[in-house]
């Protein structure tokens, strides 16, 4: 029987599809890659965008955990309904198709996913809800994007906090804490909430920040802002919810290296 403590969990990463020149290339940022590594201990596993390619459930039956991303893309707006986007706008249809089908299989299964920015819309879309394109032309909201004449790194300071909802699960992982600091450097947002999703921040215009799957069998959290940066991974709230996100891989990473049951008819036979 393999000792816990010896379990390297698996936590797969979907990847960008990216056109780089003359070639394409499937990608995930480091930051991803080494908040998986730095945050829950796991070994993270580039998934390609391939869409139905491969079995969905099947996939998601040998990882411990899924970390869906930000990008500079956009949820293609006829995922959910929505009307055909601004031209120049930045879409990846094989991320898309690789996603949604993922996050439906990985909830159906129990596995622990963290949507992260793009993907919190993700997971709104594929629960059945639907986005805003252009956040920032809504009446009554905030411009979200972040300042793109500031170097990188600063881009991912505090922008503004978020209001945690009474009862909810960030606020636990919070200290009882009503607010917290967040970044914020998106376009797209949560428009109708998909059924069986719980608010558990909004920003001070209303905007939706970050849910649960109501009932889910393990970790399911989508936030809108960017715990994985190294700036933001010194919040008390972000390192919460990696050490929560991390007692769930670990958790199903010790069940699937259980060995399985024999049958009553070989046991009798033996």
């Amino acid at each position: 029987m393999v000792e816990a403590s010896s379990i390297l969990p698996i936590v797969g990463i979907p990847s960008c599809l990216k056109q780089q020149d003359h070639s394409r290339s499937h990608a995930v940022g480091e930051k991803y890659v080494s908040a998986v590594v730095n945050g829950t201990g796991a070994l993270p596993v580039l998934l390609p965008a391939l869409g139905d390619h491969y079995d969905a459930g099947e996939l998601v039956e040998r990882l411990d955990g899924i970390l869906f991303t930000g990008s500079p893309s956009n949820v293609e707006p006829h995922r959910y309904g929505g009307e055909p986007s601004v031209p120049g706008t930045l879409h990846d249809a094989a991320r898309d198709a690789t996603t949604l089908p993922l996050i439906r299989a990985a909830l159906a299964r129990g596995v622990p996913i963290f949507c992260i920015c793009r993907g919190i819309q993700e997971l709104n879309v594929a629960l059945g809800g639907t986005l805003h394109q252009r956040v920032q032309e809504v009446e009554g909201k905030l411009d979200h994007r972040s300042d793109k004449s500031l170097p990188p790194e600063e881009r991912y300071r505090v922008a503004h906090p978020v209001a945690l909802a009474a009862g909810g699960y960030l606020r636990a992982l919070a200290g009882g804490a009503a607010a917290a600091d967040v970044n914020s450097l998106h376009a797209q947002g949560i428009d109708r909430l998909a059924p069986g999703l719980l608010v558990e921040a909004t920003a001070p215009d209303g905007l939706i920040e970050a849910v649960r799957v109501e009932g889910a069998a393990s970790f399911a959290v989508g936030v809108q802002w960017h715990p994985e940066h190294p700036t933001a991974m010194e919040w008390a709230l972000s390192r919460a919810m990696f050490g929560e996100f991390q007692r769930a891989v670990r958790l199903r990473a010790e069940r699937r290296a259980r060995p399985a049951p024999a049958s009553p008819a070989l046991t009798h036979a033996a």
